[in-house]
């Protein structure tokens, strides 16, 4: 039970490749991956009320909410297996808590748009099926919008921050290395490398101006544009940290999969788990 006074973390989360919970091989290799997944839910300080996920697998050219009481699923990936495309996790929407974020982009200035058949994509229901197996927890989307203006989609994050005290956790959904020619390349382990720490450096910065700045200009960082073709699946880091506000951020994990980084990193108060 979320009590008065409780203020989430949030998080950004690389998702992995497609559905793969669900392949045998696939979730072997994202073993670490999945135990760090399944512990997540004890790193918050309650179960919360609700989930709002800024999937790298969705963009509008205006932000875009989802408000369907009953979310479908959106297979959007292809070459496996049949099973993987009846796969079902049937959490429920969030109506009201879609009208609240609406409420606040408003508050801030920002325009907005609803989308009542907006399903569940493989960067949203990959992470909530495995911290969420029971789907007992309603789930709402927040699409990037097209162009991905770091800035712009920090100013996002900064107004759904209220959020964070009204028992929702935040969670953007993507990679922190999405080039995928590299994939499966030894070539590819240096050029990861280095651009996640360029990330973690970012995010760890002492003060939110600072860290900002350099998520904006990530495509300084080395390899950047090697490290991310195009930035769907980095933009909702930009999210979170504008939703961070002053909470610093830290690394929770880093897996090594197809000769890539894939991180994943938290802001703000979270509770210890054992390993």
């Amino acid at each position: 039970m979320v009590t008065p006074g409780t203020t989430f973390p949030v998080y950004f989360v690389s998702h992995g490749g497609g559905p793969w919970p669900w392949v045998d091989g696939m979730r072997q290799v994202f073993a670490k991956t999945e135990h760090e997944f399944r512990q997540m839910p004890q790193r918050l300080p309650a179960k919360p009320r609700a989930v709002l996920v800024i999937t790298g697998h969705w963009e509008s050219s205006e932000f875009t909410v989802s408000t369907s009481a009953h979310p479908p699923m959106e297979y959007d990936y292809y070459g496996f297996p049949e099973h993987t495309y009846h796969i079902k996790y049937p959490a429920p929407g969030a109506p009201v808590l879609a009208a609240r974020v609406r409420e606040l982009l408003g508050q801030a200035g920002i325009t907005s748009r609803e989308d009542a058949q907006r399903g569940f994509d493989h960067g949203t229901f990959v992470p909530l099926a495995l911290m969420y197996p029971d789907a007992d927890v309603p789930v709402v989307m927040l699409s990037m919008k097209s162009g991905y203006d770091p800035a712009e989609h920090i100013r996002l994050g900064q107004a759904l921050a209220p959020l964070r005290d009204e028992g929702v956790l935040i969670m953007g959904s993507g990679l922190t290395y999405h080039n995928m020619r590299g994939f499966g390349q030894a070539s590819s382990t240096p050029v990861a490398s280095a651009f996640e720490a360029y990330l973690n450096e970012a995010i760890t910065m002492p003060t939110a101006t600072e860290r900002n700045d350099r998520l904006v200009h990530w495509q300084s960082a080395p390899g950047a544009r090697l490290a991310h073709p195009q930035e769907d699946h980095l933009i909702p880091l930009m999210v979170v940290a504008g939703a961070a506000g002053a909470d610093v951020g830290r690394r929770v994990f880093v897996d090594q999969v197809m000769h890539v980084a894939m991180a994943s990193y938290e802001f703000g108060e979270a509770r210890s788990v054992s390993a």
